[in-house]
């Protein structure tokens, strides 16, 4: 029988995500997908920076800007019954900083097609991945060490494979939870701490420009308007949430500029019918309105429209929006992530990001599920949904809290509402913490229960953040064709053979040879999950030289050379840099995030998702965080 090691059910983008982090770990893989070629309808259209660091860990940061969409500014939340798109907002998020801890944006608002299509040839690439399309599940079962997948090809032949996981990414409605884990008494369940439950009609639309030759009666020509201008004049950058008591609704461009892509998504009342609105005809009554300009805005004197034969609906379909979690994502040897375990409402981008998060964080207790012998796998699973579930009731109470801005209808709330944000604006710090919006609240920190895979006692379970860093030495060929890069690039650099990494943080050049010091022996205390001599020192010193400024006598050095050392880079650096190109220049970055984060901390030890296992002071904390990392993960080796 054909075995691999994981099994994945749907590869959408969580299920390609986690078949690329799965490959880049060395873990082999079947990802069965039941269409043929990927859905072309753009379904998701909202990345936030997590999402975009998890890009960047497969390899895929520089088709980001080139390709898959762009950074999407700001949020504007606007009130009134009106269908005035230009309005002056009463509030505003700006994600086009990176303020947030990764050195990304806040946002982009993608093309999901070709994201998946990166994803996959990402996946396709790896030789421990298959990707097989065309492929249906019609049973899965299990014994004490394999689950069965048993599945019909696109001839309808019958193929059972076996694993040692099977994954469901397939989605709400899949085979995996629908027809396999919900008789054995796993269910999606509302959210008890934020409920919210409405339908809503998604409506794609794809533009051409308006020209003199092809629309000679179009007033906005005299005028002295060009085809682009006209473009933004009706839609404008940047997304709004009209916050219409009427009618609800938010919109904004999606994908590249030249993909002229929009988005409008509008809830449907109580007594409607979303089907009855998805049709063309009802679709004008509602979306129309907000591209018809009154005369008077030009001098003219009649009402003028975006021309509708410029127009192409490619979707408009009613979806009902909640806040559901499934009880348990995972029984026995079958798993649920992204979808599958959850569903989001719309107003805070978080779909296809959480099922993101689900798989980085899933795909490295795979590695150490799939490791010879190794049997106690259940907790290692029960950890991992309940780190992902204070994660998930964290995203979705941003989420909710975004959704009561665009949804309240009361005209009292409504009033306090603006009344208060606008007193809170008059102060120039208030504003600007405004503005910041979810990431005010700074990374994710987990609260430690009990089986969780960190050391409370040692600053473990926050996020370790990204700055941008030049290379002082890299070996081999680590070296970067630019000189300014992520420093996720070097930390986890896949020519690293460490599970979990060293972090070594350091004040100056010179320090490193104490550092060095220090490491000489620690690699006999550590499991093979972690490697010291693979360990990355980071400088944050921005004028550090090379190792040549050091003193050439000192033995410890030349040792320093067969790791890496990176030195904290400046915004102005980024910005030079082919890194920044197709993305807003860094704003209210910080290069020395990842020190302050940890104040009086040498040494981190970090997960493959960029959790801190530990945070030491010195080696003697270093050497017990290395020694727990086996009990804590139940190695038993």
């Amino acid at each position: 029988m054909e075995t691999t090691e994981v099994i994945i059910c749907g590869c959408g983008p969580s299920g390609a995500m986690l078949s690329a982090q799965l490959g880049r770990l060395g873990v082999s893989n079947i990802c069965l997908e039941k269409q043929q070629g990927i859905t072309q309808d753009p379904r998701g259209i909202a990345l936030d920076e997590d999402g975009i660091r998890a890009l960047q860990s497969i390899g895929i940061y520089d088709s980001i800007y080139s390709e898959i969409g762009q950074c999407m500014g700001k949020f504007n939340f606007i009130d009134g019954v009106h269908n005035n798109l230009h309005q002056q907002p009463f509030m505003w998020l700006d994600y086009s900083t990176s303020e947030g801890g990764t050195a990304h944006v806040g946002f982009i608002c993608h093309k999901q097609p070709i994201l998946e299509a990166h994803l996959r040839r990402v996946a396709s690439n790896m030789a421990t991945c298959q990707i097989r399309e065309g492929c249906s599940i019609t049973n899965i079962s299990e014994d004490k060490d394999y689950v069965y997948a048993t599945y019909q090809d696109q001839r309808h032949v019958e193929h059972t494979i076996r694993g040692k996981f099977f994954v469901g990414t397939d989605g709400k409605t899949g085979f995996t939870r629908k027809k396999y884990l919900e008789p054995k008494g796993i269910e999606m369940v509302q959210s008890a701490a934020t409920p919210y439950s409405e339908t809503w009609v998604a409506v794609n639309w794809h533009m051409k420009l308006p020209t003199p030759k092809t629309h000679p009666d179009f007033p906005l020509w005299k005028l002295g308007y060009n085809p682009e201008e006209v473009y933004d004049l009706f839609f404008p950058t940047d997304f709004r949430f009209l916050c219409n008591p009427h009618r609800a609704a938010v919109c904004g461009r999606f994908g590249l500029t030249q993909d002229r892509l929009w988005r409008f998504e509008f809830v449907v009342r109580t007594g409607e019918d979303g089907n009855h609105l998805s049709q063309e005809e009802n679709l004008k009554h509602i979306i129309y309105p907000y591209i018809t300009h009154p005369g008077a805005r030009y001098g003219l004197s009649s009402p003028m429209a975006y021309p509708s034969d410029c127009i192409e609906t490619i979707r408009a379909r009613p979806f009902l929006f909640s806040a559901r979690s499934c009880n348990k994502w995972a029984l026995d040897r079958v798993i649920l992530c992204g979808d599958s375990a959850h569903v989001f409402p719309p107003f805070g981008g978080q779909g296809i990001v959480s099922g993101f998060r689900d798989a980085v964080a899933l795909s490295w207790r795979l590695k150490v599920a799939c490791l010879p012998g190794y049997k106690d796998y259940e907790p290692l699973l029960e950890a991992w949904y309940t780190e992902r579930k204070q994660q998930l009731e964290l995203s979705l109470a941003a989420t909710i809290e975004n959704g009561k801005y665009v949804t309240e209808g009361d005209p009292l709330k409504r009033l306090a509402r603006n009344t208060y944000l606008w007193l809170i604006q008059l102060v120039p710090t208030w504003k600007r913490s405004l503005e910041q919006g979810a990431r005010r609240e700074g990374m994710l920190r987990y609260v430690f229960e009990p089986g969780m895979h960190f050391l409370p006692d040692y600053g473990g379970g926050q996020t370790m953040p990204q700055v941008y860093a030049a290379p002082i030495y890299f070996n081999g060929s680590c070296l970067p064709k630019e000189g300014i890069i992520f420093t996720d690039d070097q930390v986890f650099s896949p020519l690293k053979s460490g599970l979990f990494q060293l972090v070594a943080l350091a004040e100056r050049l010179e320090d490193i040879k104490e550092y060095e010091r220090e490491l000489e022996d620690v690699g006999e205390f550590a499991h093979n999950l972690v490697i010291a001599g693979e360990v990355t020192y980071i400088v944050a010193d921005i004028d550090a030289g090379g190792l040549s400024d050091l003193p050439s006598n000192s033995n410890k050095l030349k040792m320093a050379a067969l790791r890496s050392v990176i030195r904290v880079a400046t915004a102005d650096e980024f910005a030079s840099s082919h890194l920044c190109r197709g993305r807003p220049e860094p704003l209210y970055y910080d290069p020395y995030r990842i020190h302050q984060s940890f104040p009086g901390k040498r040494f981190l030890v970090v997960r493959p998702d960029r959790i801190v296992f530990a945070a030491c002071r010195d080696k003697a904390g270093l050497i017990h965080a290395l020694g727990q990392i086996n009990s804590v993960l139940e190695l038993g080796m």
